[in-house]
């Protein structure tokens, strides 16, 4: 059996502000084996990584005053949403702004770095891939999510082609690559497979908002997620995706108390058809983790997150996204000294 990966979700994103440089650098330090950038598109068709296409949230761009003009109003996967969306920028606009901490309530030590990083092109990523395997003497992965393919092919954007063009250029369009696309939607994981794309694929389960692909949800499709994780949905999916990445509590649901109950049947009904599973997001803070793992009461407080991992690196998952790479690192070395 392989060792489950690390997956630094938005790099090291526990300790420095999440998709800068810094935080990629930081993770792969700290022992994880894939990187993970979010996609969203220019105004002049650059991929850049950031969380979502709304930018104030991440970047300082509400203190740019010569931006003020830019601040609007739209529909983001059916509901309205104020702000300053990356499609409104130039690349080289989008480089005068710096990156800031999303949850400064959280993480009020990640404020410190505010203002001191740019925001990243994928291209640029991909070149720090390659230079962090040199570095590390060890091959790192990427595992970027083409972030609300919908919402931008409406804005007449195409982010699958300069995608798929990167990722040929970088040597990564193979089987056999470290490399896994990522999305919540299903119909452009479907297309870059028709446009030529070969590496490794993922799809994305969700338990947010939306209750469904919104791809999907355009078309009139009522197939929610809840389906894509039966056992029949996940058979329609092995025909273009290699995995799946539900959110955690999909494998290990909370009990009524909030403590942690007993495994769903999701890992070995994906693993049956050849799936590979990596849920979604392992964080140090207590309010991120079942009751049973907190330390203290202050929901900000790091909890025992090594024990949780270990708890969910026991139901047989490939894989787990975490903010904090050290403790993914810890747990597994925990995981394996166990047998």
């Amino acid at each position: 059996m392989p060792a489950p990966m690390i997956v630094a979700h938005r790099g090291a994103s526990g300790y420095r502000p999440e998709h800068t440089l810094v935080a990629y650098e930081l993770a792969v330090a700290m022992g994880a084996d894939y990187i993970e950038p979010d996609l969203v598109m220019t105004k002049d068709q650059v991929l850049v990584v950031r969380h979502e296409p709304e930018i104030s949230g991440t970047t300082d761009v509400a203190e740019h005053h010569e931006f003020a003009g830019r601040k609007t109003t739209k529909r983001l996967d059916g509901q309205e949403l104020t702000g300053w969306f990356a499609e409104d920028f130039t690349l080289a606009e989008l480089k005068t702004l710096r990156a800031k901490e999303r949850l400064p309530q959280v993480r009020p030590q990640n404020t410190r770095y505010d203002g001191r990083y740019q925001v990243p092109t994928y291209e640029e990523v991909l070149a720090l891939r390659e230079k962090l395997s040199k570095k590390h003497g060890r091959t790192i992965g990427v595992i970027p999510e083409i972030k609300h393919s919908t919402y931008f092919h409406a804005a007449g954007l195409d982010p699958e082609k300069p995608f798929l063009d990167l990722t040929s250029m970088y040597g990564l369009n193979r089987r056999t690559a470290p490399m896994w696309l990522q999305s919540f939607e299903v119909s452009n994981l479907k297309a870059v497979r028709t446009m030529g794309y070969e590496a490794n694929s993922t799809f994305l389960a969700g338990n947010g908002r939306l209750d469904g692909p919104y791809d999907l949800i355009c078309q009139g499709d009522t197939r929610r997620y809840s389906y894509w994780m039966s056992p029949k949905g996940l058979t329609e999916l092995t025909r273009y995706v290699d995995g799946i990445s539900p959110p955690k509590d999909l494998i290990l649901p909370a009990q009524a108390d909030g403590t942690l109950g007993r495994p769903t049947s999701l890992v070995s009904d994906a693993h049956r058809l050849g799936l590979k599973v990596i849920p979604w997001t392992f964080r140090n803070e207590n309010m991120f983790m079942a009751k049973n793992f907190w330390s203290g009461t202050n929901p900000v407080d790091y909890g025992n997150a090594i024990a949780e991992q270990v708890a969910y690196l026991k139901t047989g998952i490939d894989a787990l996204f975490t903010d904090n790479p050290d403790t993914g690192v810890e747990a597994r070395e925990q995981f394996w000294a166990q047998g």
